[in-house]
């Protein structure tokens, strides 16, 4: 066979080039996670009961909750006030914009994907109004209790996500005589959102409503989608982050590796719940007490702070404040006494029963994070309480603590120990009188 024509081959090769798209848009906002992130906990990241958007829809696992989507999706149109052909021609208008927000290709062809993706707002939507209205012994039948808080959590997943505004558009669209008119029956689709938020346990209880959705009442187009909703009304409430900070924004590309909390404790640290703040990210050092804001750790914790991560490396990696956090939690528990520490200080809440859970969780999390550049605040404070660990003096309380008292028996016998050498030099005084 002869050799092909290289004019051919080139010709090939310039219409395969040519054909090549980018796999992101400035409109990207929704990502599909990588393999090497996926393999090390699979579950943090794949919905559990409902597919939201075109990534999951047609798994096998989640395919009974199809028929409870299109059904909560009749009932959502019905209720509304206007038709089905509204609805249908806005999403239609919508289409290629909401398809430029996913990371990967969209293997659906534009009608499926259409339709796929109304139900599935439509779904969301109805589910909040229940949520927000009262759930009915029919909705028992339909969408049994021990299924709704599973959703929660399935709603915050980043591969499992919806536009915001297309959200925001169907329901002005579904109610607009009663969305500005004060309607307890339909509030603002902010304030329904609060009870997906809620679940993630990142924003502290004690913040009201009003003071959460302030910020975002007068532009939702910031809003790129639930998980990112998340992220933002915690970093509204960080301390770090506000203007009057003299750390706002301010990042470095190199960052000190922080000592454990069992050797900084050992060294003389105290380590205090920080109950000023509002934010989990607010880390404080005052003298040698550092000041840590409690968090709890349940069974979904893990799944919550993976996806915003996610979200954060993926979409605003210059702003990751999360992926910092998780990177001082990472170095201050190397071990389970480590994680014991901060648990007993009342820091960790810890849900997961054993603190060998707790440390792995961290840890786990830490492996996957980029830091190309870190938070100049938390710089600052690795490096005081680095330098406060290796000064001579808390060094060598520190090698007293680790050799001598780091269990009740080696205390008691160091303490037996020194009293048995006063005696010994007591008597030798006599001894010589």
């Amino acid at each position: 066979m002869e050799d092909e024509n290289p004019n051919d081959v080139a010709i090939e090769i310039k219409d395969m080039l040519e054909e090549a798209q980018p796999r992101f848009t400035e409109k990207c906002c929704i990502y599909k996670v990588s393999h090497e992130i996926r393999k090390s906990n699979e579950d943090a990241y794949t919905p559990q009961i409902v597919s939201i958007g075109p990534f999951h829809h047609g798994d096998q696992y989640l395919l009974k909750m199809e028929e409870t989507k299109r059904m909560y999706c009749r009932e959502f149109i019905e209720r509304s006030e206007t038709n089905l052909e509204s609805f249908v021609t806005y999403v239609q208008e919508a289409e290629a914009e909401v398809r430029g927000c996913y990371s990967d290709d969209i293997k659906l062809s534009k009608k499926k994907h259409l339709m796929v993706i109304l139900v599935d707002c439509c779904f969301i939507l109805h589910f909040l109004l229940k949520s927000w209205n009262g759930w009915t012994p029919s909705d028992d039948i339909l969408l049994p209790p021990n299924l709704r808080e599973p959703i929660h959590y399935d709603l915050l997943l980043i591969e499992n996500q919806v536009p915001f505004f297309l959200l925001d558009k169907l329901y002005h669209l579904a109610f607009p005589s009663t969305l500005d008119s004060g309607n307890l029956s339909h509030p603002p689709l902010l304030f329904l959102t609060l009870y997906i938020i809620s679940y993630s346990k990142t924003v502290p209880d004690n913040i009201s409503s009003s003071d959460m959705l302030s910020p975002f009442l007068h532009d939702v187009s910031r809003i790129a989608h639930f998980t990112d909703l998340s992220r933002k009304f915690l970093l509204t409430f960080s301390r770090l982050l506000q203007p009057s900070s003299a750390s706002r924004c301010l990042r470095k590309a190199e960052f000190p590796r922080m000592y454990s909390a069992t050797r900084l404790n050992e060294a003389g640290v105290k380590f205090k719940v920080n109950k000023n703040s509002q934010c989990m990210l607010d880390l404080e050092l005052s003298c040698h007490t550092f000041e840590v804001p409690s968090i709890r750790v349940t069974a979904h914790t893990e799944t919550i702070l993976r996806n915003l991560v996610y979200f954060e490396q993926c979409h605003c990696m210059n702003e990751s404040y999360l992926a910092d956090y998780i990177v001082a939690f990472d170095f201050l528990i190397d071990t389970d006494k480590d994680a014991d520490l901060l648990i007993k200080r009342g820091i960790i809440e810890n849900w997961l029963g054993d603190s060998s859970e707790v440390a792995k969780m961290f840890n786990s999390i830490g492996v996957q994070v980029l830091n190309p550049d870190f938070n100049v605040q938390y710089i600052r404070i690795f490096k005081k309480l680095n330098a406060f660990c290796t000064h001579p003096c808390n060094k060598r309380v520190a090698t007293l603590r680790r050799d001598y008292c780091n269990t009740p028996w080696k205390m008691a016998a160091s303490i037996a120990g020194i009293f048995l050498l006063f005696l010994t030099c007591v008597q030798t005084l006599f001894s010589i009188q």
